[in-house]
């Protein structure tokens, strides 16, 4: 998978910067961009895509954009909740702040959904019946 170019990298950090401080992460052969820890955007391939849910994908789809997808070893296609940025958002800052918001909402829902490590940990762990838990204290 050819790499994303630094010059875009940069680009896509400052078009995004009107929501904070943007933090580049190499990952999947490009980068992922974090806005405050939350995944906002990835770039691969020197595409900008950026994060949407099933709240905003409609505004994606009806602005053209293209979901992010690649295929599997088995040959099937796998669909990642990443848009990519309408061209003319690529121009400005000031014109991607509208989709970056977006992208950021998203991000944020997603995180709210999601359990924090501890409890996934505690989940996953095998519970032991009442009754034993009683005679180890005996």
């Amino acid at each position: 998978m050819a790499s994303t170019h630094p010059e875009f990298l940069a680009h896509c950090v400052d078009l995004l910067e009107a929501l904070g401080t943007v933090r580049p992460r190499r990952m999947f052969g490009g980068h992922g961009l974090y806005v405050d820890e939350l995944f906002v955007a990835l770039i691969i391939r020197d595409t900008l895509y950026l994060k949407a849910d099933d709240e905003t994908r409609g505004r994606f789809e009806a602005a053209g954009c293209q979901p992010f997808d690649y295929a599997r070893r088995d040959g099937q296609r796998t669909v990642l909740a990443y848009w990519t940025a309408p061209q003319e958002a690529m121009e400005s800052p000031a014109l991607m702040l509208p989709w970056a918001r977006l992208a950021m909402a998203s991000a944020l829902r997603a995180a709210n959904g999601k359990r924090p490590k501890a409890a996934r940990r505690a989940a996953a762990r095998p519970r032991q019946p009442a009754a034993a838990r009683g005679k180890a204290g005996a």
